[in-house]
């Protein structure tokens, strides 16, 4: 048996993985990146996958974004035999499922793999803005360990109050893109910032992600929607997760919208080193572990009341706090 799967690994084609539908994995080959092969997971994947954890925590064994290696079927599909190591990984707590009296605190969704850059997609107004929902996304991709950019989306239909988030978030050293897709403004820049990377767009449902994808690369064609008239929330246009080559050195992976977004496997007392602004104050805390909610002499807390960190910040750190398990089984 062992000499088979060796004799197998000669014959084995590097690719990375662009899209999936159901059980069906969409792969282009590392030597001939103009070929897309239509794969499928090796039959006991799953089980031998189970076998190497002592507990199962993600569904997502395989996900857009990651190297495999891919045995070739004589028919031009393939069976993907092994997955690679992941430089890096965006996930989020798997949504609720329909019908289901709980979400599942330790079920993880991976969205991506092996990204280089995130652009967490917000809109002004239709949806409206959100700073709450906006700082979870920066959470998840903080936690990650993946560079992340804001596109303020819809700038044409900004406030004169809206303008305060903008300058909000650049002071905390985020990078901001002001977009809109309707009067082209920002889009530009943003299109040049995508060169030489691996990007992923992400963000609610409505703000415009595949407008402003179809604004910069007209040749992609993707579907868009209005904005439902009963809820101002955005209705679901991209279906699955899928990458687009912008040119040989540079890929954009667009997203379904989030109707809801809590990050994953992140401890209370680990939550606050993704506010980059709680950093510089943390190892001045009274206590290790201090989860800057109750404990005496929290240099967090000392530095909110001085206003050196946004109330609008803390309270955002408060909610996601109350979301995030004590233990984790990893």
């Amino acid at each position: 048996m062992a000499i088979a799967e060796e004799s197998c690994a000669k014959d084995l084609t590097e690719a990375k993985v662009v899209r999936i539908e159901s059980n069906t994995y969409y792969v282009v080959p590392v030597t001939d990146p103009s070929r897309i092969i239509r794969t499928t997971l090796r039959g006991k994947f799953k089980k031998d996958f189970r076998l190497k954890k002592e507990k199962l925590y993600t569904t997502d064994i395989c996900v857009v974004g990651d190297a495999v290696a891919v045995l070739l079927n004589e028919d031009g599909t393939g069976v993907i035999r092994n997955v690679h190591p992941r430089k890096n990984q965006l996930s989020r707590k798997a949504p609720r499922i329909k019908g289901a009296s709980y979400r599942g605190e330790r079920l993880e969704q991976v969205i991506a793999a092996n990204l280089d850059m995130l652009y967490v997609v917000v809109s002004f107004n239709q949806p409206e803005f959100n700073n709450k929902v906006l700082d979870r996304f920066l959470v998840t991709g903080e936690s990650a360990g993946i560079e992340t950019a804001i596109v303020m989306n819809k700038v044409d239909l900004i406030s004169e109050d809206d303008k305060y988030w903008i300058d909000f978030y650049q002071d905390l050293d985020y990078e901001v893109f002001c977009t809109s897709a309707k009067s082209g403004e920002g889009v530009r820049e943003l299109k040049d910032s995508f060169h030489g990377k691996t990007s992923l767009f992400w963000g609610a449902s409505g703000v415009g992600k595949s407008s402003l994808l179809n604004t910069m690369f007209p040749g992609l064609l993707l579907s868009t929607n209005d904005i439902s008239e009963w809820s101002n929330k955005g209705k679901h246009t991209t279906v699955s997760v899928q990458t687009f080559e912008l040119d040989p050195d540079s890929f954009i992976i667009d997203t379904p919208g989030v109707r809801e977004i809590d990050p994953y496997g992140i401890r209370k007392e680990d939550l606050s080193h993704y506010f980059v602004e709680f950093v510089p104050y943390i190892q001045q805390c009274r206590f290790n572990g201090c989860t800057h909610n109750h404990e005496p002499g929290c240099a967090v807390v000392q530095a909110v009341e001085d206003e050196l960190i946004s109330e609008f910040r803390y309270d955002s750190y408060l909610r996601m706090l109350n979301t995030t398990e004590d233990d984790l089984f990893f």
